[in-house]
């Protein structure tokens, strides 16, 4: 037995709930969509839809966040398979980090070669504005200075190696595919490339902090998404992530603005139809079932 499996997230724990669902599940999928805050009308949009309850699948965490729905969908996509987790979990919400990344792997031993993650962020770039969609080319993991990743713990050798590469970590012909579709639908005005980070909340961020992670080299700011980034690649799955910029953050102490969750949700519905689009065009043309080999994801240029 893997020695972390008494913690209810180990290897066995996470193939006895991906069997469990593909004995119920419509299709086996082959893409992986996570819906950040106010973005969940992703998994409307499947087909031959069939939804379980986080609370109804064994081993599952719960999810405890207003504006996430805790449902896990299955259906197809532009006749692509998929599943879609409508509603994520958080490090601020109590949960092991292991535990917050579980469905991920549950992804991954359901067939899924390619993740597709979205989060609701903070602008720390000063050129953007509320509304814009980030394509996420690369991360600075927060909690992971601090020694709280993932991967910590016992490595099991059926999901990855013991120290997966992370400079490959955000799939780059899925973000040239991303600006080729989003520039032929004309969102190209709106449409950003850079560098999220992660922080654990669920308190948003003092001036100080932003002004620290912006000369840091970070665009945007946010609570989730890494973690799940971290885990998708050690387990060899291409990863393909964006943020919604929902509020800017706030840089300057004469600043009468404050960010809070209901701005959030608010810019999620306003943009969201146009996300849908782009993702839904993108899943079209995303080549699956091409057994996106272990090796060839991990291989790294040093």
């Amino acid at each position: 037995m893997f020695p972390d499996s008494s913690s209810g997230y180990g290897y066995e724990e996470c193939k006895a709930t991906a069997d469990w669902l593909l004995e119920q599940a419509p299709v086996r999928p082959l893409v992986g969509i996570v819906c950040g805050s106010g973005l969940g009308g992703l998994a409307d949009m499947l087909k031959d839809q069939k939804v379980f309850k986080y609370s109804d699948i064994p081993n599952f965490p719960q999810s405890t966040v207003h504006g996430h729905a805790g449902q896990l969908v299955f259906g197809t996509l532009k006749g692509k398979p998929c599943v879609c987790m409508r509603g994520r979990f958080h490090l601020y919400e109590g949960y092991p980090i292991q535990k917050t990344t579980m469905p991920i792997r549950i992804f991954k031993l359901m067939g899924v070669e390619t993740v597709i993650l979205t989060n609701a962020a903070g602008g720390l770039n000063q050129d953007y504005k509320v509304g814009d969609v980030m394509i996420i080319k690369d991360h600075i993991n927060m909690p992971g200075f601090a020694g709280n990743n993932p991967l910590c713990g016992p490595n099991e050798d059926r999901f990855g190696t013991r120290f997966p590469c992370m400079s490959d970590a955000y799939d780059r012909k899925l973000q040239q595919l991303a600006q080729a579709v989003g520039a032929e639908l004309g969102y190209s005005d709106f449409l950003r490339e850079g560098v999220y980070c992660v922080l654990g909340g669920p308190s948003f961020e003092t001036i100080a902090e932003c002004r620290m992670l912006n000369r840091l080299g970070a665009d945007a700011v946010g609570m989730s998404t890494v973690h799940e980034v971290i885990v998708a690649r050690h387990c060899g799955m291409r990863v393909f992530a964006l943020s919604l910029i929902t509020n800017k953050a706030v840089m300057d102490y004469g600043s009468e603005e404050k960010a809070n969750h209901e701005e959030v949700l608010q810019t999620g519905q306003q943009r969201s139809l146009q996300l849908l689009k782009l993702v839904s065009t993108m899943v079209a043309r995303i080549d699956v079932g091409d057994n996106y080999k272990n090796g060839e994801a991990h291989h790294c240029e040093h």
